[in-house]
């Protein structure tokens, strides 16, 4: 163990903040290393290897831990349950989840993050980084061989069924060579460390490797919550490896003539469960993030589907398993791929990291084969050693594995890292012969892995028992990233997992939890930052943002939703106030909500309206609210709205994010309280409706105040606008039929559904005419409310979208009315049966476009159907 004399500052062991630590601090569960010691935890396990340290549990923590304690600052451990308070509440506002079942429906799990960081000395970190790197170059090698000459195979250095069995070979791949010849571009690793202090490779992830943007986000939080310690340990940053990976991916993409080259990440979903880091990722790599539905192949060439058209991509970053990602040649039941994106890759035009093909690398069967694999290829000993595996497909390694059950973990050849595994001191005698039976017969299927016993480290617990350590059992992911020519580079940090309580798997699967990784340096701290680049491709000063075709229409049904959440809570709250109002009796007034409630989905069709049973329809009406997102619209929309903002997540602040999130859970909340209380009180409902009120202004304010005015944005506000024009439209028209309009209660809450009830008694006093009422929610070009503002900047919204010249109006935007030729006069002219025939035609005219221009958007930038006539060319 390190001794940690020199950081003591001259003072007596007990009394030092590393005395503390150590005396809080359980030691490691017998037999396990544990990392704030430096040793194993005594006493030893039978049949352990005594190569390292013993330690006990008064011993002090080790010279960097040490350290850190004494950075804690004046209040010491007494601040820890306030930083972790804090700590929450970054994951909170960040919006950090995981979604552990992927599940669409359902509340996403917000990130699980520890306190204390795992501190690696720079020696320790250099064995890692060393053995890293050569397990690159070995991987790298088997790829270009079993894709290749396959010599390993013909040597028997590698068992052809254990490659050309596993659903990871890809065929089709065979005898492609990559965009500047390298197939691993991301790669991760599973390490743990025995008893003895040795590092272990577990597990390695080669597919789409997972917590990049994880261990990001720990890093911000952690760095942020001890900084004295994280400048004093000198610990390593992060942001050279992510530039060199992204100047790699730039420098190797075959843009050919076309120049500056497009890289986009592609993601499965916003149902992924580590949705999430994709967006985080996309924007902290300044990348375009697609989903397969956004990209098309096109001549043997992959193009991205933006408003503006399709424009080339050169680079793929993928976050999708290889077997979804071309549904012509891979799984045809896939709707996350691309048609011809295997075509495209063998004809050069575009480069995948990682190379399609490379999931046989995560199989547990391989590891075995490693160590010969490295002395042909590489002419060396592997540094970094993998757990014994042995591949139950060869009867001589069966055999050896048979015996050994009770101690080793069963593993599925082919089903990669991510596959579930036994550990078989878990399993009873009986579970054991039977698993042995599956084993003989389907002996290729199993790889049996020693088990090892994962070190531990402080955990920080605040329970009501008391504040205390805990040791948690740790496995460590490092990531390897391209370098370009320079080959690779190991992340000086990573991602630690923590086993859950009881738990002998680090899993956040099964509820587990991560931890930063600090690595230390003995030299200068890396100053790199992705905030400025000095390559052209990376920071373009007036690059204009493309706009998928999906984010675009998301963008486009999220400023929809939001008003139309506006308009039915406003409606909902305006119709339960005029039930229980002074106005309550009027005939007119009650059948104008009734029509409006049922037309917009308020209230059942069923439900007899307000002018026959007042009470049933508000009664309803509350019910329907209560009943949250099953019934009302108001549930409903405001559902799709967190729907459509998920989907657009890369391009909304953290800030706008946690206002829908926190919206839609405070609406669910309070609907579930009210359902409960059975009483359908209307004084508890309008306050439901008032909170909403107060998340919907400030939606709507976010989006126009705090968004670029680029042409998502614009298709955000031609969709509000769209949905306001047709919504007050109707209103209004309805008003006119149902007579509301000539009835004083009527006339005011037709004032204040248009939300401009002080705006119309400042200008017309106690006015209630219709002349009055026309110019102000029809034709005042300064109420953003009336329908003349509204349709006005929807027409200025779509001819800045078409690119149309100034004062030029778009093809598309011919359908909504222009309110230049409305006059006072005219709309207020009635004909022969005292109908204002005039003004109600012109309000049908804007509930038309309203849908007619829906339709036309959709075909016009959503759907690229009319682009060409053939999507894969030969």
């Amino acid at each position: 163990m390190d001794s940690t004399e020199d950081s003591l500052f001259g003072m007596q062991a007990e009394e030092t903040p590393a005395a503390l630590a150590a005396a809080l601090a359980p030691p490691a569960a017998p037999g396990h290393y544990d990392e704030l010691r430096g040793g194993i935890s005594a006493p030893l396990a039978e049949g352990t290897a005594a190569a390292g340290a013993v330690v006990g549990a008064h011993a002090l923590p080790t010279r960097p831990w040490a350290r850190f304690f004494e950075n804690l600052g004046r209040e010491g451990f007494g601040e820890l349950n306030q930083r972790t308070v804090e700590l929450q509440r970054q994951v909170r506002d960040n919006g950090i989840t995981y979604n552990v079942y992927a599940d669409a429906g359902g509340p996403q799990r917000p990130w699980s993050l520890d306190l204390f960081p795992l501190i690696l000395p720079a020696a320790q970190w250099q064995q890692v980084e060393a053995g890293v790197l050569q397990r690159m170059r070995l991987l790298e090698a088997v790829l270009d061989d079993v894709y290749g000459a396959q010599e390993l195979l013909k040597s028997n250095l590698l068992p052809p069924a254990l490659v050309h069995g596993h659903p990871g070979y890809l065929r089709p791949m065979h005898g492609v060579r990559p965009p500047g010849g390298r197939r691993l571009h991301i790669a991760a690793f599973d390490l743990a460390r025995d008893p003895a202090g040795a590092w272990w490779v577990l597990t390695q992830r080669t597919q789409a490797p997972s917590g990049l943007g994880y261990l990001l986000e720990n890093r911000l939080i952690i760095s942020r919550l001890f900084p004295e310690a994280f400048r004093d340990l000198r610990v390593q940053r992060l942001a050279a490896t992510y530039r060199a990976l992204l100047e790699s991916l730039i420098t190797m993409s075959p843009a050919g003539d076309a120049g500056e080259p497009r890289i986009v990440l592609l993601t499965p979903g916003p149902y992924n469960e580590t949705y999430f880091e994709h967006a985080y990722l996309a924007r902290y790599l300044g990348l375009t993030l697609v989903e397969g539905s956004d990209l098309t192949v096109r001549d043997e060439r992959l193009y991205l589907k933006t408003l503006k058209g399709l424009e080339p991509v050169h680079g793929l970053l993928k976050r999708l398993d290889d077997e979804f990602l071309d549904p012509l040649e891979l799984r045809s039941d896939s709707h996350l791929g691309v048609p011809g994106l295997l075509q495209a890759i063998r004809a050069g035009h575009v480069l995948v990291a990682n190379f399609p093909g490379s999931g046989l690398l995560e199989s547990p069967a391989l590891l075995g084969f490693l160590p010969a694999l490295s002395r042909r290829l590489l002419g060396q000993e592997l540094q970094l050693p993998s757990l014994p595996s042995w591949w139950c497909g060869e009867r001589a390694a069966m055999l050896e594995a048979l015996p050994q059950l009770a101690q080793c973990v069963i593993k599925e050849t082919y089903g990669g890292a991510a596959a579930g595994s036994v550990l078989g001191k878990n399993l009873s005698r009986r579970e054991l012969d039977a698993c042995a039976g599956r084993i003989l017969r389907e002996p290729d299927r199993h790889t049996v892995q020693t088990h090892i016993r994962l070190s531990q480290m402080p955990t920080w617990k605040s329970e009501r028992s008391g504040d205390h350590m805990v040791p948690g059992s740790l496995l460590l992911r490092v990531f390897a990233l391209s370098d370009g020519a320079q080959g690779w580079r190991v992340l000086p940090g990573g991602l630690t997992r923590l086993a859950g309580a009881g738990a002998e798997v680090a899993s956040m699967q099964r509820g587990g939890s991560s931890a930063d990784t600090w690595v230390l340096t003995e030299g200068e701290v890396d100053a790199t930052t992705l905030l400025h680049h000095e390559h052209p491709a990376i920071d373009t000063p007036h690059r204009s943002r493309s706009v998928t075709s999906r984010a675009a229409e998301n963008l486009f049904w999220l400023g929809r939703y939001t008003e139309r959440t506006e308009n039915t809570a406003r409606l909902a709250r305006l119709a339960i106030e005029s039930l229980n109002g002074e106005d309550q009796n009027s005939q007119p007034l009650l059948a104008w909500l009734s029509d409006l409630a049922a037309a917009n989905g308020l209230v059942l069709n069923a439900v007899p309206p307000a002018t026959q049973a007042r009470r049933v329809f508000e009664r309803s009406l509350i019910a329907a609210l209560a009943e949250g997102r099953k019934a009302t619209s108001v549930g409903f929309n405001l559902c799709a709205v967190r729907s459509a903002a998920s989907a657009v997540r890369e391009r909304l602040s953290k800030e706008q994010w946690n206002l829908i999130v926190r919206a839609e859970q405070e609406f669910r909340l309070a609907c579930e309280a009210l359902a409960s209380e059975g009483e359908y009180s209307s004084v508890e409902a309008l306050r439901v409706l008032e909170v909403l009120s107060g998340h919907t202004a400030a939606m709507t304010g976010a989006q126009t105040d705090r968004m670029t005015r680029d042409d998502g944005w614009r298709l955000l506000s031609s969709g509000r606008h769209l949905e306001r024009l047709g919504f007050l439209a109707q209103a209004l028209a309805t008003a006119f039929d149902t007579g509301a309009l000539f009835d004083e209660g009527g006339f005011e809450a037709v004032v204040a559904l248009f939300d401009s009830t002080i705006t119309f008694h400042a200008q017309y006093q106690q006015r209630h005419d219709v002349p009055a009422l026309l110019d102000l929610l029809v034709l005042d070009r300064d109420n953003p409310r009336s329908l003349g503002w509204v349709a006005q900047t929807l027409r200025g919204r779509l001819a800045r979208l078409a690119g149309s010249a100034p004062g030029a109006i778009p093809a598309i935007a011919m359908c909504v009315p222009d309110p230049q030729g409305w006059t006072l006069e005219a709309l207020c002219q009635r004909d022969a049966e005292g109908r204002y025939a005039a003004l109600l035609e012109v309000l049908q005219l804007c509930v038309d476009a309203s849908y007619r221009l829906s339709d036309d958007l959709t075909a016009r930038y959503f759907a690229h159907s009319g682009d060409a006539r053939f999507s894969v060319g030969a």
